[in-house]
């Protein structure tokens, strides 16, 4: 599957952000922690620079916890604070402020020696389209719907947010790259709704995925679906094997069509939205280099 989607003002925004690096103290950095490598966009670490930066766990109450660990650890040891979060229900939202001045607490100690005492924190929001940005920054600013304010020396129309006296936080569109030069990386930004489904063949991406499901997480399958996951023969095609899935699938749901065929685009659509939704249970897609 050839998944590529990056609409022109991707372009826009790429600028946007890197003229915009100067205004803050920081980089948030939201990533799914269910597919960490695939939901981080490789250009990021080269606009971004030396910035310092925290990278946001999200979804973490979906990701295999074994993992969240790993990851975590992982991303300290390159120098960035972590903080594990589900932006949806607000867990992990509360240590947002107190995570954010632990990383500036030298810029704020020099802050203080300036006597800029009480100083906001000002940090950039990023991340790829759907990791639960907008939720994150409303979570954070206990509002429903975040709301655009002017700044002195700010051009009009960026998006500010008001956390508290010493919190602001600069929103920004989400951005994917030209280009997934790893196929791997198109198929779990589209399981996991950073990719529009109606640029893609949502069956295949399906039997995609219940092969991706069957190597790592079979018991999700068999709980979720009633399914006996068969061996998957040498040599089977991982599309060919996701679909035998498919069909044993939306059989056992009856989701059936003329003849007695089994109905494997409804059942397709039905696997995207229970894996979004959480109801297949906690996952983790990608793990760290050196892990099984």
């Amino acid at each position: 599957m050839n998944i590529q989607w990056y609409p022109g003002h991707m372009t826009k925004t790429r600028r946007q952000i890197e003229a915009d690096l100067g205004l803050v103290d920081m980089v948030v950095e939201i990533i799914d922690a269910r597919i960490p490598i695939s939901s981080r966009n490789p250009d990021i670490d080269a606009m971004v620079g030396a910035k310092p930066r925290l990278i946001v766990l999200n979804r973490a109450d979906q990701a295999d916890p074994a993992a969240n660990q790993l990851w975590a650890k992982a991303f300290q040891a390159k120098g960035f604070a972590v903080l594990e979060t589900d932006a949806k229900t607000g867990k992990g939202i509360e240590k947002f402020s107190a995570a954010s001045r632990q990383l500036l607490s030298e810029q704020i100690q020099r802050w203080k020696a300036k006597g800029l005492v009480g100083r906001p924190v000002r940090a950039m929001v990023v991340g790829v389209p759907n990791v639960g940005k907008s939720t994150f920054i409303n979570q954070v600013a206990k509002r429903k719907s975040a709301k655009a304010a002017d700044r002195p020396g700010v051009t009009r129309g960026k998006q500010w947010v008001t956390v508290d006296q010493g919190l602001s936080l600069l929103d920004t569109p989400g951005i994917l790259w030209p280009k997934f030069e790893d196929e791997q990386v198109g198929l779990h930004l589209a399981y996991t709704g950073a990719v529009k489904d109606d640029v893609m063949d949502v069956e295949t991406l399906a039997c995609r995925l219940m092969d991706d499901l069957a190597a790592r997480y079979p018991q999700a399958l068999r709980e979720r679906y009633k399914l006996d996951i068969p061996e998957k023969e040498p040599g089977q095609d991982d599309v060919a094997y996701g679909y035998e899935l498919l069909q044993a699938g939306a059989r056992k749901r009856g989701f059936l069509i003329s003849g007695g065929e089994a109905d494997t685009e409804r059942m397709s659509r039905i696997l995207l939205d229970e894996l979004r939704g959480g109801k297949l249970g906690r996952f983790t897609l990608e793990w760290p280099e050196g892990t099984p």
